[in-house]
């Protein structure tokens, strides 16, 4: 499993040599996964949301819409169609997400979930690694409060 090449193109290959399988290589990790992988990361996520005290309040009752949105962007995100920016514009995450409070609890709250999520994915350790990166440094990127 790798992820970005030296020019930032996304290269992903994946071979699981103790089964003997036939290496899988793919350009995106949606090309990797398929659309379907987001849908059931971002209700693993939000599974996770339901029970965190500190992240339930940060959401709406129904969680319908921040699951779709939340697949939606990841599917574009990792090389999928542009479906989400077609029906809502530029993701700019920061400015949606500045009317709530992310302080540093508050990141690793959601990174908590985040990783589990992925944990359950089904991804080899290789690719949840790009993976569990990327929402890092998403995550951190989203503070705006210092407490």
């Amino acid at each position: 499993m790798t992820g970005p090449d030296a020019s930032g193109n996304p290269l992903w290959t994946w071979a699981d040599t103790t089964q003997d399988r036939t290496c899988v290589v793919a350009e995106t990790l949606y090309e990797l996964v398929g659309p379907r992988w987001f849908d059931e990361l971002a209700i693993r996520f939000y599974d996770g949301v339901l029970t965190d005290p500190l992240l339930r309040p940060l959401y709406p009752t129904d969680l319908e819409g921040p699951i779709n949105r939340l697949a939606g962007f990841l599917r574009q995100y990792w090389g999928g169609p542009p479906d989400y920016s077609a029906e809502r514009g530029h993701p700019r995450l920061r400015m949606r997400h500045a009317p709530f409070m992310i302080g540093p609890v508050q990141r690793d709250a959601w990174l908590r979930s985040m990783v589990h999520a992925v944990h359950g994915g089904g991804l080899s350790a290789g690719a949840e690694s790009v993976v569990i990166e990327y929402f890092v440094e998403a995550a951190q990127h989203l503070v705006n409060t210092p407490d």
